[in-house]
């Protein structure tokens, strides 16, 4: 008995999806993925681990350049296996269904929702700082969640709507800050910026790379447009494209942030505020700007969410597709061609998550496992180029490779290996959830037996 299941792509009997979405859906989807409410916040922390301007904008330009990279690897697997579940299917292939079942179930436990969960709460926080409504943030969290899973049943033209025009909002309000901090602040008013803190063991290179791990995981988030390949017109071509364009939109946004931050509040300023966007707003427009940035930051939390909760049953869906979980997850509405029950269960799942308060701990488990699986996703690259027979129609190559896809593979070791140094324990905890899957899967492939 084969102990491999055939990929959904090889069962004429499996659901179909619709392909309703082009370039611009992908690019905002890629944009989505990444930014979220990471920025108008992490450029402090960055600042607290290295103390010159220099430094705050190079940290945020190699961790482009590394992201760049795995868009790169992502666009050319995108073209070689345009198939749902995107990284799912590409670990399938090029491993086992065992490599790709812990995939999704680390996505499923850790990765995904957990992220999904604090992002709603974040949410909530300055939905009730803009609206002042007089209701906790837990029940807007789960209306927020639950609307978004509405959405999604309805199908993946509504979902990709909401998510593009979220994205389009997101878009501008990160527009609106940047122009706030270069051309509406003059600069830092303490002429005499306090001294910067010590660097641990006196290392600049250690301070630069402790510096990585916050930035890592803002630029982290590109590979989900790949789980709605299947729903792509042209996925080929069109995810390829969106990968490369959204990454570059992303770093643009980044830089010309922290571009802002530093103008505005100088490199000791930065590092003292916790709350950096709001706080480059309140220089350039008062109270206003502060209530600016914090819609801003509401609709960019929500349209985070929206492309969670549109990219990632995908892959749930993928695996019920290879009878790697249950069969229900791979219904697909014959009304809206949605994976429904797909949806039900992130938005389940994320919404229990953020009732229960346990999204912040959960959330400090994702960077490690997460990096694992790209280091091994870049590898999949080497073995479908050494593999007679692969298809190849020539369209997204990666540029340098193998040497680029090999230093992309080490920087996702070293940030594996930093996370692991900088938080054992809570690196420790995620690497074990992420290995409960194996024998899950075990288990499941005795059960379909």
């Amino acid at each position: 008995m084969n102990s491999t299941p055939a990929p959904a792509s090889a069962r004429p009997e499996a659901p179909r999806l619709a392909r309703r979405l082009g370039l611009f859906d992908a690019t905002m989807i890629v944009m989505g993925g990444i930014v979220g409410s990471g920025i108008f916040v992490t450029p402090y922390v960055v600042a607290r681990h290295v103390h010159t301007p220099a430094l705050i904008v190079g940290a945020w330009l190699a961790g482009g350049l590394i992201a760049l990279a795995g868009a790169f690897v992502y666009a050319e697997l995108a073209a070689r296996r345009p198939h749902v579940g995107g990284q799912y299917a590409y670990l399938r292939d090029a491993y086992h269904p065992a490599v790709a079942f812990v995939y999704g179930w680390a996505l499923l436990l850790v990765i995904q929702t957990g992220g999904m969960a604090a992002v709603a709460v974040t949410f909530a926080r300055y939905f009730r700082e803009v609206t002042q409504v007089p209701i906790g943030e837990p029940v807007i969290a789960g209306l927020g969640i639950a609307l978004l899973a509405a959405v999604n049943c309805m199908g993946v033209r509504s979902g990709g709507t909401v998510q593009n025009t979220l994205m389009v909002l997101k878009i501008a309000a990160i527009l609106a800050l940047v122009a706030a901090g270069l051309f509406f602040v003059t600069g830092p008013a303490d002429a005499a910026p306090a001294a910067a803190p010590a660097v641990g063991g006196g290392s600049v290179l250690l301070a630069f790379g402790a510096a990585m791990t916050p930035v890592m995981f803002s630029y982290g988030g590109w590979q989900t447009a790949s789980f709605v390949a299947g729903e792509m017109k042209n996925p080929r071509r069109d995810l390829a494209r969106g990968l490369l364009i959204g990454v570059l939109g992303v770093i643009a946004l980044y830089v010309g942030v922290t571009l802002a931050c530093v103008h505005a509040l100088g490199a000791a300023g930065l590092a003292e505020t916790t709350a950096p966007a709001s706080s480059v707003m309140r220089l350039a427009f008062g109270p206003t700007g502060a209530t600016i940035i914090a819609a801003g930051i509401a609709i960019s939390t929500l349209g985070f969410l929206s492309q969670g909760m549109l990219t990632a049953p995908r892959v749930y869906f993928a695996m019920a597709e290879d009878r790697l979980f249950f069969r229900s997850v791979a219904w697909v509405s014959p009304r809206t061609q949605a994976p429904v029950v797909a949806v039900l269960l992130q938005g389940a799942l994320s919404l229990l998550i953020a009732l229960s308060g346990s999204y912040e701990q959960i959330l400090s488990y994702v960077v490690a496992v997460d990096w694992v699986f790209f280091g091994l996703t870049a590898g999949a690259v080497f073995l479908f180029r050494r593999r007679a027979g692969d298809d190849d129609d020539g369209s997204a190559r990666i540029p340098g490779h193998p040497l680029t896809t090999a230093l992309f593979i080490a920087a996702a070791a070293l940030i594996v290996i930093s996370t692991v140094l900088e938080a054992p324990v809570d690196s420790a905890i995620g690497l074990g959830i992420m290995l409960t899957g194996l024998p899950v899967y075990l288990l499941w492939r005795r059960r379909e037996a």
